[in-house]
């Protein structure tokens, strides 16, 4: 049975970033142009501060994962209804593969907490995991199919040029989800992986947000790049565990860490 670490704590943040934003601008922005019920927008906002702050202890942190798993879990079904809408255009798909990534790190944190039925939890941490690898290549064909918007993203200070690294992030993220589907170098994809997300998070949605901060988007977008970071990490915490996928998953064995005598 795993233990998740650090990215659990940076998890709870991001449902904590997530709550504030709701509860700030009263709107759930994760639901693009959706209109709800105000009531509903509260009741959303408190859950994702409850469990950004439950999840924090260990007590609690199977409560907080369940809830904010739940509360992400909405905002990614909702986008299948766009998906059946829409289903020639990418950017429900890639709404939905967003919030179900971060749906797979809560998940990962609530199967670290059932200790006493290790086969149930081995199980939900795998079919997680998949989930997340899954997502990763959804990252990459959203950027794919929205390239110049994705482009005009990057900081212009940054060298070589916007369209490099619009190009560059694609590749990565491509190749992220095929080391995490296929087990090659898996822990250190979802490490990269992190640190890429962390990055987009600190110099892409953090400097629009002090400049123009009555913009609820470049909050929420900062808060969801974040939460993503974080299942990235939790991904990438649970791989560095001993004794990871005893079979093969689905085309490459991960040898057991041997004990040392």
């Amino acid at each position: 049975m795993t233990t998740v670490r650090l990215g659990r704590y940076i998890y709870g943040l991001g449902g904590i970033a997530y709550g504030i934003t709701t509860l700030v601008w009263h709107q759930i922005d994760s639901l693009g142009n959706f209109s709800h019920p105000e009531f509903l927008v509260y009741l959303a906002g408190i859950f994702e501060l409850v469990g950004g702050v439950a999840i924090q202890w260990q007590r609690t942190a199977r409560f907080g994962a369940l809830t904010l798993s739940a509360v992400f879990s909405i905002f990614a079904l909702h986008w299948i209804s766009q998906i059946v809408k829409t289903p020639v255009v990418f950017g429900p798909w890639g709404n939905f593969g967003e919030q179900f990534s971060i749906v797979a790190g809560g998940v990962i944190v609530f199967a670290s907490t059932i200790r006493s039925i290790p086969k149930r939890a081995t199980t939900i941490e795998i079919a997680a995991y998949g989930c997340f690898g899954l997502c990763v290549i959804s990252y990459a064909l959203y950027q794919l199919f929205y390239l110049t918007y994705t482009a005009g993203l990057v900081p212009t200070w940054i060298p070589p040029g916007q369209m490099f690294w619009a190009i560059a992030t694609t590749v990565a993220f491509a190749l992220a989800g095929i080391a995490l589907l296929s087990g090659l170098s898996a822990l250190l994809a979802s490490q990269l992986l992190t640190i890429m997300l962390i990055l987009f998070g600190l110099l892409v949605w953090l400097p629009p947000a002090f400049t123009d901060p009555q913009k609820m988007s470049n909050w929420t977008e900062f808060a969801a790049t974040l939460a993503m970071a974080a299942s990235s990490w939790i991904v990438a915490d649970f791989l560095s565990q001993p004794n990871i996928f005893p079979r093969r998953w689905p085309f490459v064995h991960f040898p057991a860490k041997q004990e040392e005598s």
